[in-house]
This record gives C-alpha cells, structure tokens and sequence, in this order.
C-alpha cells in the first residue's frame, strides 16, 4: 500500500508500518503489561519453521551422495560444531550447547529474513482481514522488535550463569564475582563485584541492541525506498519514470546487500552467545 493511496502522508506510512498489534496502548514508555502480538506470532512460526527443516533434513539424511538440501544443511553443523569446539572445550557442555548455536542461527536467520518480503505485503494481507486498513498494524520482521532481541540475549544470559554455577559450583562462582579482575582482598570486593555486574550487563545490552539495530535499520531503510516507489504517482510523468527505476534498482541492490546483512546478523549473534558460554566454563 503506498502512502498515497492510502492518503497518508510520508511519515504516516512509516510510523503505521513501525507500530506493533498490540494487546493495548501502553500507558508509559516502558510498560511491561504489553505484547507485541505479530512479534510473537512471527518469532514462534519462524521458530516451529526453522525446527521443522532442521528435522527434515535429519528425516532425510542418507549415508550415499547427499542431496543439495542436505548437503547445505551438513555445512551448516559442521560449521556450527567446529565453532562450538573452537570456544566451548568441555565435551558434555558441547552436547547442549552446539545444538544451541545451531538452532540460535536458524532461528535469527529466518526471522531477519522477513525483511526481504515487500514492506506492504504482510500489511496489506492483515488490513484485508482486520477490514480496517489504517488500524491494522502488523510487522513481519521480530528482530526489529527490541523486546525481541532483548529477550534472546537475556536467554543467553540465564544460561550463562546456569553453567557458571553447573561448572564452578555455586561457591566457586560467588568467590569469582567478588575476587575477580582486581584480586582477592576484601577491599577490592566491592569493585569486583562492581565489574562483574557491570560485565554482565553491558555484553546482554549489547548483544540484543546490535542485532535489533542493524535489523530496525534495514527495515527503515526498505520503507523508504517502498516510499520512492509510492510518490510516482503524485509526480510527472518524467519524474514518475525516474522514481520507477530508482526504486527498482535501489529495492534490488539493497535485497541483494541485505542478503548478507541478515546472514551476518544471526552468525554474529551465535558466535557472541558462543563466546559467552565459553567464558562461563573459564575461571579467572
């Protein structure tokens, strides 16, 4: 739908396409009572999608010449399990963990990928059931969604101290948290602890902002090249035709590119959540 046709102005349009079905209104910037609904539905589909293909392939798998599906998919825990091995070096931890990775990497690569369905397609086929196109919210795209992100960096996170706690003990990971970087005299435990919690924190936050800001970029992005193609028709017909194929080309280099944006997004986030737990299974 462009803005247009809608007789929405420019900023209109992207502020209906950024905004959530929600169960309400929230009443206060940060309001814990809301769900993004579409978030929820696409993350748990994309979810159920992605085990369904990795289930598949197991289905499938033979021992003579592989197929093309899977053969990518074998690449694909090969190369998941050799990065499992290279950061996590306790075998039985392994045995969780690099299924994990693999199903962390699925799972985000298939939610960025909602990006690259036309902005007004998931839209326009919700506004047609909702019967009320400029009340009828819905985003495709989870990983634009910070709660989203957020909630899958905090995941790794509960995991992490689980095997701080599985592998140094309960006792042994309370004396890190006070002992660790500065030392172990009792004046510096305060500031460790400082550390540690500071640590904590700022690698969750950052875990789930980058992911949700390269994704939320992308989707801006799209929406203003969809409003290129939207303003042909209020322009003339010289401008029109320029706007036509400025919008062709710019839509196709920018699927193109973010083809390995999203790849690069969710293989990032594995390799950090990787990481992580690899430094839970460390001692300092």
């Amino acid at each position: 739908m462009a803005a247009e046709e809608h007789g929405q102005t420019a900023g209109e349009y992207i502020i209906h396409h950024l905004t959530h079905y929600q169960n309400h209104k929230p009443a206060s910037v940060v309001d814990f009572s809301v769900f993004n609904y579409d978030s929820i539905f696409w993350s748990i589909s994309l979810g159920v999608f992605g085990c369904w293909l990795l289930w598949l392939a197991a289905r499938k798998a033979s021992s003579g010449v592989p197929g093309r599906f899977q053969a990518a998919v074998e690449m694909l825990v090969e190369m998941v399990d050799s990065q499992a091995k290279g950061i996590v070096h306790n075998a039985q931890s392994r045995k969780f963990v690099a299924p994990l990775a693999l199903t962390v990497f699925v799972w985000i690569f298939l939610l960025n990928a909602m990006d690259l369905l036309p902005v007004d397609l998931i839209p326009s086929i919700w506004a047609l059931i909702h019967g009320d196109p400029h009340h009828a919210y819905q985003r495709s795209v989870p990983t634009a969604d910070l709660s989203v992100t957020m909630g899958l960096s905090l995941s790794v996170l509960v995991i992490c101290l689980f095997y701080n706690i599985k592998i140094k003990g309960f006792g042994g990971w309370v004396h890190e948290l006070f002992t660790a970087p500065f030392g172990a005299h009792p004046l510096l435990w305060p500031f460790n602890f400082g550390m540690q919690i500071i640590e904590f924190i700022a690698k969750t936050v950052s875990h789930g902002m980058r992911l949700f800001g390269n994704m939320y970029a992308g989707e801006l992005i799209f929406l203003l090249i969809a409003l290129m193609g939207g303003a042909i028709t209020s322009v003339g017909l010289g401008t029109g035709i320029a706007l036509g194929i400025g919008h062709i080309i710019a839509g196709t280099a920018w699927a193109i590119f973010h083809i390995l944006i999203i790849t690069l997004q969710a293989f990032v986030f594995m390799m950090l959540a990787l990481v992580y737990l690899g430094q839970a299974h460390d001692a300092h």
